[in-house]
């Protein structure tokens, strides 16, 4: 059952790394390979779309599933009460959702090029979350980006009811939604 856990051992928590970071090269080699030269611009589009849904899916799951859906609620609050620990989805649920939900329904409305380019860009979005959710708990912040999002993910964590900045790798849906835990001005009304 260590495949459905939701605290993983080292070898487990590391998965996702290297399960995606593989995923997001095969699809890359697979698309630039196999891409006409008269699809390029489509199969990018399509790289990009699934780049910038997967802020939003990362932000909706985490803002309204994961703080808001029991048990799922519960689940996440595991980690809220011990955010060092290796706590997260079960790499086979995450997979199997990008499978099932990403890449079958653009295979069988397109083709094998457009699913392909949006699960690059969805698959590629999930690793630079994973990676960046990672870096805000564990690693030391040697870079401007890298301190921008530990101090906004370290809000988050210390808010009153974690209510605030639910985007990990991107802040731009807390802005649009007005969940960045700021006022909003009169001159933004």
């Amino acid at each position: 059952m260590a495949f459905f856990s939701l605290e993983h051992s080292k070898a487990a928590y590391l998965t996702d790394f290297v399960l995606y970071g593989v995923a997001v090269t095969c699809l890359l080699i697979f698309l630039s390979v196999l891409t006409p030269y008269a699809r390029l611009l489509e199969v990018a589009v399509f790289v990009l779309a699934g780049l910038f849904a997967s802020t939003g899916i990362e932000y909706f799951l985490h803002r309204f599933i994961l703080h808001g859906l029991q048990p799922f609620k519960r689940w996440h609050e595991l980690h809220h009460a011990r955010p060092s620990a290796l706590i997260g989805t079960p790499t086979i649920l995450s997979t199997t959702l990008i499978i099932f939900l990403v890449f079958t329904p653009a295979f069988l409305l397109g083709d094998v090029l457009r699913a392909s380019a949006l699960t690059l860009g969805l698959t590629g979005g999930y690793l630079l979350y994973t990676v960046t959710h990672h870096a805000a708990h564990h690693w030391p912040a040697r870079h401007s980006w890298l301190k921008q999002r530990k101090i906004w993910h370290a809000r988050h964590h210390h808010a009153a009811g974690n209510s605030v900045c639910f985007g990990v790798s991107t802040s731009f849906w807390d802005v649009v939604f007005r969940s960045n835990g700021r006022k909003a001005s009169m001159s933004e009304e």
